[in-house]
């Protein structure tokens, strides 16, 4: 993967290219970003700018030996770690075990999100992580030498997945690694990162792309789609490319196909109906989701009831929603105003939050479904 292959950056890319010439490369940083800029690629570009024997002043050159490993992402000297999960078969997984996928799923587009590799590798209800028998293995392969480049990296993508044993088994040679060594943190949330491992790596961080970024991005995915609908999508995605996909798809078909709106939709109206049965009956469905999914959809929910509060009580044109999805807001967002969207957001958060503690889905449901009913009763202020 070459710089040019990502639309914008560029300060970035500069910056990144200059620790190159000058000679300067930290041994270990952290690529912080938001969902959706495409730090997991320029991770990539710049270690294959770093590995490349014959790079230019702005990019590796493509055809060589080491770069057309990079591209298909088998270069010896390259490694990567990621949240895996247990199976039946597997109970102790790494992330070689998944290294076929992930090339499959790396390569598909520059931009990655947690719950597509967990649907991707089929992780059902079971939650990712990076698991201590990961630190042995990477360990290991950094103690070995270099085969082709004078580098080894290790690309570490959601760090903040990795459970305290495992970062606690790699401070010491994330801190002191062999010569020649490389650490890429690739991360979106930096307080869920141990504070030991935050303290022994340099910060790159890694901006929403610019909405014209975003745009170039899904012509090369959408070439045959208009100029209007690119830029509608890319406003909605607001700087996240895979969410500008999603209202891609749905300016196209002229719907709202995601299970997150349909669970949303009818979540607000069994709440404020107060339709136990219905309520029971959708706090089952919601429950079967795998845990990452369920934390998923409690971010659209508070995402859809700030635009809703936005509609209702600030200003529409600050409003980003599909057509699908501003048909329903227009119709829901009274119910939405300063008397309830703090509690509301609060519920959404404090539901989230036992999620990520292994609570009963079912309980976790049903208690906020019957919660959000008494706050849409709440008068407008």
């Amino acid at each position: 993967m070459q710089f040019k292959d990502i639309p914008g950056h560029e300060n970035i890319k500069h910056l990144l290219i200059q620790t190159v010439k000058e000679n300067r490369i930290s041994h270990a940083q952290l690529f912080l970003g938001p969902e959706g800029c495409g730090k997991l690629a320029l991770a990539i570009a710049y270690a294959q700018y770093i590995s490349c024997p014959n790079r230019t002043d702005t990019d590796s050159c493509g055809v060589c030996p080491s770069c057309q490993q990079y591209k298909k992402l088998v270069h010896p000297d390259l490694h990567f770690v990621y949240p895996v999960v247990h199976s039946s078969k597997n109970n102790k997984p790494v992330s070689d075990d998944f290294i076929a996928e992930w090339r499959k799923f790396v390569l598909h587009r520059n931009y990655h999100r947690i719950d597509d590799w967990y649907d991707f590798i089929g992780s059902e209800n079971s939650q990712g992580s990076i698991f201590v028998q990961e630190s042995q293995e990477i360990i290991r392969k950094l103690n070995l030498k270099t085969f082709e480049s004078e580098y080894k990296i290790m690309i570490i993508w959601m760090p903040e997945k990795m459970n305290e044993m495992t970062a606690n088994k790699l401070l010491k040679i994330i801190e002191e690694p062999p010569a020649k060594t490389l650490f890429i943190l690739v991360a979106e949330n930096e307080e869920m990162i141990l504070t030991t491992i935050r303290s022994r790596v340099q910060l790159v961080k890694i901006s929403k792309p610019e909405i014209s970024d975003i745009v170039e991005s899904l012509k090369l995915e959408y070439p045959d789609t208009d100029e209007q609908t690119l830029n509608s999508s890319a406003l909605l995605g607001d700087g996240n490319f895979l969410e500008a996909v999603q209202a891609l798809k749905q300016f196209k078909t002229g719907q709202v196909e995601t299970p997150d709106y349909e669970f949303f939709t009818a979540l607000m109206r069994e709440s404020y109906s107060s339709h136990y049965d219905a309520i029971i009956k959708l706090s089952e469905s919601l429950s079967k989701l795998g845990r990452e999914k369920q934390k998923k959809f409690f971010d659209y929910c508070q995402r859809m009831l700030r635009e809703c509060f936005m509609l209702s009580s600030v200003s529409k044109d600050l409003v980003r929603l599909t057509p699908g999805e501003m048909n329903f807001a227009v119709k829901f967002s009274p119910f939405i105003h300063h008397g309830n969207i703090s509690a509301l957001m609060e519920l959404f958060a404090e539901a989230s939050r036992n999620i990520e503690r292994n609570a009963y889905g079912k309980l976790v449901f049903t208690d906020l479904a019957i919660k959000i009913s008494s706050q849409l009763h709440v008068k407008k202020m």
